[in-house]
């Protein structure tokens, strides 16, 4: 199943990724794995967000979906 990355799983992303990068070039190793776990929880961050982003779109789309019972 491919999951469709919203813009705020993006940006979790992109934060992920410029925090990775920046663990790469550092010589501290243990402010490079402090900075890798940051990454690391940042890219959960995308996913879930990305999840819930996309079951509330769902959730818009089943609602203006119904038919609207006149009585």
């Amino acid at each position: 199943m491919t999951l469709h990355i919203s813009q705020r799983g993006r940006q979790y992303l992109k934060t992920a990724e410029t925090l990775f990068r920046t663990a790469q070039t550092m010589t501290d190793r243990v402010v490079a794995a402090q900075l890798k776990a940051l990454a690391d929880d940042y890219e959960r961050r995308a996913e879930k967000a990305s999840r819930i982003d996309a079951a509330k779109a769902l959730a818009r789309s089943a609602a203006s979906a119904e038919p609207e019972w006149s009585a």
